[in-house]
């Protein structure tokens, strides 16, 4: 099927430019505070009793009339010099001043979707692929290098922000003692010249090579293929390397510190971090063999020995039995610009059936440069720290994926139901099913039709959905019943989706007035404090982390918030339904495989709802 689809129709235009319209985006608007107020009071409701509602209710009216009023006034003017009031308080607040290792807490990732067609495992093929591939992660590059990528458009027919696809390539987290920055290297052709380099790490050894030539022009997969083997040759005939990437394992401000203290250690080593850090991405060569997707899931969000650099923005990896993941760094990006550059490439492996049709002569080209690092006892006791660390706590996430087969997108579209709505009431009514209590959700709302803008927090677990859940636990309650309550829950998600995406949910716009308070040195409002906050899921509590990434065959997976939560990334296909769920295996309260297993069965009961309830209803 995907093999029938030309990625460059699809994704590449030349009539107007990818960035063109970037400056008549309208700006990040400052939502109305009453609004924002009765939102988090909706979303409290199914979390409290409603003596604790009675409490949060009148903390909320004192925050309205008083610092909330206050704050709320701030902003607003905070606004006015500002085309987007949230965003460098996003990146540190939502990112950069976290303290905890970024894998896996932060970063994302997953397998390549080609495992089920054109790329199944398969012995010796690692190198080929390795070359396939990164030609064809190249030549997206190469689109938002020309600005050729076409501007992507909300359901409405909005133009949307793409920023986020310049700060995909070359760009790197780089550790603060006190709170990180990133750092931005790549530059469009307008811009100026952009590196042109790929990193290698291999048996925890690094190398360098330059993947586009001075002309920029990309390397062709049989010249990539020979410089990566060149590397593997090399390996497979000396001791492991130093192991230097582990340390982009370590807590935040630990990792800090020995970047600089390897900064001190020699000049050579500031060049060595330069060249890591400004790469186009990290290519890994992987001696494991997954054969599954939860077998790739479970190697590309941990997985060891630790050859990636975590701090990238785009880690690759390829492993021993030609099946491929990748890694990514969170803060500099969302999914859905992986999504976009995984499905290109999936698209165009596919178009060539998995092989090069073109040239196969090979140029003389300069061997790959191994970056060998200065290195003390100190640096080398932090290695071993950082690998036992990492293991760790890569051996107590648990992930599961799986598909469900029985319908997909086509089913729920004939039956004017909205696919990702009627996903995100299977895991409510799971939760349920398995908790015997409501699970405060994250849902993930796009705000890019703004200029810069990222995410808004739809907070999916609602009153209606909450009393729909019961309903279907309940053997008295009518199949009709089932499926009006079915309806509108429905109904409310979608209202509350429509409006996250005009900003208008409530999390970032409070996350902006604590932030507000925080700069100014008040105390913190009550309305942070007081319990309903958290049980509801503010401050990174929600039970329930979750995404719709959208109608390709490509997903990837993210570690649960907290330690009893899962995350739950899914996409929609015409005729089934894919998912990935994560748990930590030090909860007993949480299994990935049960909850993935509730909520197949969930699916199923549902659609037998749907089929009597619409029966009921098309008799009346």
């Amino acid at each position: 099927m995907a093999g029938n689809l030309d990625p460059d129709l699809i994704y590449s235009t030349t009539e107007e430019k990818t960035f063109s319209n970037q400056d008549k985006l309208p700006p990040l608007p400052v939502p109305d505070l009453s609004h924002t107020l009765d939102r988090y009071l909706d979303s409290v409701k199914p979390h409290v009793t409603p003596e604790q509602y009675r409490q949060t209710e009148f903390i909320v009216q004192q925050f309205a009339s008083g610092v909330g009023k206050q704050l709320h006034k701030e902003l607003l003017e905070k606004a006015k010099h500002s085309r987007n009031w949230l965003e460098s308080w996003w990146d540190s607040a939502a990112y950069l001043e976290g303290r905890y290792p970024v894998a896996p807490h932060v970063n994302f990732g997953g397998p390549g979707p080609y495992i089920h067609h054109v790329y199944p495992p398969k012995a010796g093929t690692q190198i080929h692929r390795a070359g396939m591939i990164l030609h064809s992660s190249l030549k997206f590059w190469q689109l938002v290098r020309q600005e050729k990528l076409r501007i992507d458009k909300d359901s409405k027919g909005n133009k949307m922000c793409m920023n986020q696809f310049l700060r995909a390539y070359s760009t790197c987290r780089i550790p603060g003692v006190h709170v990180d920055h990133l750092s931005f290297n790549f530059k469009t052709e307008s811009q100026g010249d952009t590196p042109r380099h790929a990193v290698v790490m291999y048996k925890e050894r690094i190398f360098t090579f330059d993947c586009v030539d001075e002309d920029y022009d990309i390397l062709t997969p049989p010249e990539i293929s020979q410089q990566l083997q060149k590397i593997k040759d090399f390996c497979k005939t000396h001791p492991q390397g130093q192991g230097v990437g582990a340390l982009t394992a370590l807590e935040r401000t630990p990792w800090a510190e020995m970047r600089s203290r390897l900064m001190a250690l020699h000049p050579e080593n500031f060049h060595y971090l330069k060249t890591i850090e400004t790469a186009i991405c990290v290519v890994t060569l992987d001696d494991a063999n997954p054969t599954s997707e939860v077998e790739l899931f479970q190697e590309s969000l941990g997985g060891t020995p630790i050859d990636k650099w975590f701090d990238k923005s785009l880690n690759l990896i390829f492993f021993e039995n030609g099946t491929a993941g990748s890694n990514c760094d969170h803060s500099p990006a969302d999914g859905m610009v992986y999504i976009a550059f995984k499905s290109y490439v999936e698209l165009l492996v596919c178009k060539t059936k998995g092989h090069w049709q073109g040239s196969t002569t090979k140029r003389d080209l300069q061997e790959p440069i191994q970056l060998i690092f200065h290195v003390d006892d100190v640096i080398r006791d932090n290695i071993i720290k950082a690998k036992i660390d990492h293991k760790q706590v890569s051996d107590n996430l648990q992930c599961n994926a799986k598909f469900y087969t029985k319908y997909g997108k086509t089913y729920l579209r004939r039956n004017k139901l909205h696919p990702d709505t009627h996903v995100q009431l299977a895991l409510q009514y799971a939760y349920y099913k398995i908790h015997k209590k409501p699970g405060p959700t994250y849902e993930t709302a796009t705000i890019r039709r703004f200029y810069n803008g990222r995410t808004e927090t739809m907070r999916s677990c609602t009153t209606e959905a909450l009393e729909w859940s019961k309903s279907m636990c309940n053997k008295n309650t009518s199949e009709q019943t089932k499926y009006n309550l079915y309806l509108k829950a429905s109904n409310k998600h979608n209202r509350l989706m429509s409006e996250a995406q005009e900003v208008k949910g409530c999390d970032r716009h409070l996350l902006g007035l604590y932030l507000l308070g925080r700069e100014q040195g008040l105390p913190v409002p009550q309305i942070f404090t007081d319990p309903a906050f958290t049980k509801s899921g503010g401050g990174g509590n929600f039970a329930l982390s979750t995404s719709f990434v959208g109608y390709t065959t490509v997903y990837g997976g993210v570690a649960p918030m907290i330690e009893d939560g899962y995350g739950c990334f899914y996409h929609m296909e015409p005729k089934q339904i894919a998912a990935v769920v994560t748990t930590w295996r030090s909860c007993k309260e949480t299994d990935s495989v049960v909850f993935m297993n509730e909520v197949h069965q969930c699916l199923t009961e549902m659609g037998n709802m749907i089929e009597k309830g619409q029966q009921t209803h098309a008799k009346l």
